[in-house]
Formats: C-alpha cells, structure tokens, sequence
C-alpha cells in the first residue's frame, strides 16, 4: 500500500467546472504512448491545455496530491486490484472526478472500480473525438454523487444532533423537575449566552451527566 505525508490538496471548488474556458487542470496516466497520445490530442483539440500526462499509475497518491488536478483520466488494458485501491484512496483523501478508460473487462471489476470512486468507467471508448464529452459526464457525474453524498452527511450530522438533544432534554427533565419545553429552552438559552451550538451545548450537558453518574 502506498503510504503519502503530504498534506491533502483543498476541497474541490465546483465553479471551476462551470466555466466552459477549460481552465481545467487535468492529469493523465497511461502506460501505453498510442493511446497516451489519442488522449493527449483529444485534449488538446478540446481547447485544454494544463494537462499533465503520466506514464505510470505507480504512486499515484502522491503525485495527485503533488499536482492537484480537477479531474484524473486513466487508461489502463485491465485495472489491477492495486489500482483500484490507490482510486479508492485518492477518491477518499481527495474526492476528484476520475474517468478509467480500458479495453476490456467484467461486471464485478466495473462495479469495484464504481466502489473505488470512478465516476466514469469507458470500456474500449477511447477516441480523441469522444474525450471531451466523456470528461463532462464525468464531471456531471461527481457533481452529482457529490451533492448526494453532502446530503447524506447532512441527514447524518441531523439526526445525531437530535438525538443529542433529546437526550440532554431528558437529563434536564429527570433532574429538574422541567417539562420539555422548559427543558428545550434552558438548553437555546445557554447556547445562545455561549455562542455555542445547540447541539454542542448538549453534547457537554451529556457528557457531564455520564461522567457525574458514576
């Protein structure tokens, strides 16, 4: 596994895809120079131009993190299961869209490869004329498994504010003799005099209670 100290490159800003100027920085890796050049033409007729073309997917972590490219495109005959785990850490440590061009391959590699982070995957597709069409899906594809992912992290962090909450309610019921309302209003009274969240508020009432109990 190939292990990376340098520090991770910013969140990804998505107005830079909503500029159709091609400002995009775009890294390329692929072994074989034929196809290497089909891309590299197909780019550059596109009208992109910060492209930087590797030669190997070997330490692709860290080359990512060194060149900090909005979008990854990798040609590849057949992924390994080694390249699939270093897409699984650049999607984890990154998050970039990453288009995998390949020759051939199966159902089960396809969906590792959806697992590892691949917004796009293009069996035997690859023509200069097709690759910027292909980089937009790409693109339009993270935008949007990003926008879910943000929202399911949003539900997440929700529910276990309310739970949180509830929970300090309950506390301040139980020991005070406070009915809910009363309960919950102690609780906005003190975050607000703190500048605190609500739910911070009441995670250090419940942390409190749990460590006095016993």
């Amino acid at each position: 596994m190939v292990r990376c100290t340098i520090r991770a490159p910013a969140p990804l800003a998505f107005s830079v895809f909503d500029s159709p100027d091609s400002t995009l920085k775009i890294l390329v890796i692929d072994e074989t120079p034929i196809r290497r050049a089909i891309l590299e033409n197909g780019l550059k007729e596109a009208g992109f131009s910060d492209v930087t073309m590797l030669d190997s997917a070997s330490h692709l972590v860290e080359h990512i993190y060194k060149l900090d490219p909005d979008v990854i495109l990798i040609d590849l005959e057949n992924p390994s299961r080694d390249v699939l785990e270093q897409m699984f850490q650049v999607s984890r440590a990154v998050r970039r869209p990453i288009a995998m061009f390949v020759e051939q391959s199966d159902k089960a590699t396809i969906e590792e490869a959806i697992d590892a982070g691949v917004s796009a995957y293009i069996v035997d597709g690859l023509k200069k004329e097709r690759v910027r069409p292909i980089l937009e899906m790409t693109v339009s594809r993270f935008k949007a498994f990003d926008r879910l992912r943000t929202e399911l992290e949003e539900t997440k962090s929700a529910l276990k504010d309310r739970k949180v909450i509830d929970r300090a309610k309950g506390i301040l019921m139980k020991s005070r003799g406070m009915s809910e309302d009363e309960a919950y209003g102690l609780l906005r009274k003190t975050a607000m005099g703190q500048g605190k969240r609500l739910a911070d508020v009441a995670e250090g009432l419940v942390s409190s209670f749990e460590l006095l109990k016993d």
